[in-house]
C-alpha cells in the first residue's frame, strides 16, 4: 500500500511563445486500476476525477476533488512539495530534490496529438517505475531552470526537454494507468498568497 500511495503522491505529480505561462489549468483525471479488489471508480475517486493547477513564475498549487489527496503545494524557495490529505490537518512534504524514480530513455515523437485544438509533440519517459508519456505545446511554455530542483516525480526530466507544461498525461506502471487531459487553459495573473502554506501550518516529511 506504501508503494501505492507513492506513485500517487509522484503522480498527482503544467501565452504567447517566449513568455512563461502564469494562469490556471483545469484537467479531467481518469484512473484504471490494475490492483484486486480496487476499482477504476474507487481509484478515481480517491485521486479525484478534475483538477485545478495554479502556476506562477516556479510556484504551482493542484487542487483535485479527490477523497484522498485534497491538494498538492510546490514551494520552489523551499524546494518542497506539499500534500494535504483529507484525514490530517498536518501537511506532508517530499523534498524536491529526491527522487525515488529513474529515467532510462527520453523519446519524442513530433506532432502525434491534439488537446483542445492544439497540436501536441509527445515526449515518452521510460522509468524505473513504468511508463509517463506527456503532450505539450508551446501555448504552455515555462522556464524550466525554475524547476531544476524539482527532481521529485520526475518533473525537471520532463520540463527541461519539453519547456511546456502538458496539455494530456498518460502514466503506466504495475498499479494503475493515470490519464490527465486539459479541458481548459485560462491564462490570469496570480496572487502570490495562492502559494503560499497555510498561517500556522503544521507540516511533516511524508513517509511515502
Amino acid at each position: 500500500m506504501k508503494k501505492l500511495f507513492l506513485m500517487m503522491m509522484t503522480t498527482a505529480t503544467i501565452a504567447v511563445f517566449g513568455q512563461t505561462f502564469q494562469g490556471k489549468i483545469i484537467y479531467k483525471n481518469t484512473y484504471e486500476s490494475k490492483i484486486p479488489n480496487l476499482t477504476n471508480e474507487q481509484l478515481t475517486t480517491m485521486m479525484g476525477a478534475t483538477q485545478e493547477y495554479l502556476i506562477k513564475n516556479g510556484d504551482y498549487k493542484s487542487t483535485t476533488n479527490g477523497t484522498m489527496v485534497q491538494w498538492q503545494l510546490y514551494v520552489q524557495k523551499d524546494n518542497k512539495l506539499y500534500s494535504k490529505m483529507a484525514d490530517s490537518d498536518t501537511l506532508l512534504y517530499n523534498e524536491g530534490g529526491t527522487n525515488p524514480d529513474e529515467v532510462l530513455n527520453v523519446e519524442v515523437k513530433k506532432g502525434t496529438e491534439k488537446v483542445l485544438g492544439l497540436p501536441c509533440d509527445e515526449l515518452i519517459l521510460t522509468c524505473k517505475s513504468g511508463i509517463q508519456k506527456y503532450y505539450y505545446n508551446s501555448r504552455l511554455n515555462v522556464d524550466a531552470s525554475l524547476f531544476a530542483g524539482h527532481l521529485f516525480g520526475n518533473w525537471y526530466d520532463y520540463l527541461k526537454v519539453s519547456k511546456a507544461l502538458p496539455l494530456k498525461t498518460v502514466v503506466e506502471n504495475p498499479q494503475f494507468t493515470f490519464t490527465s487531459t486539459a479541458t481548459e487553459i485560462k491564462d490570469m495573473k496570480l496572487d502570490d498568497k495562492e502559494f503560499h502554506l497555510p498561517e500556522n501550518a503544521k507540516t511533516a516529511k511524508s513517509p511515502y
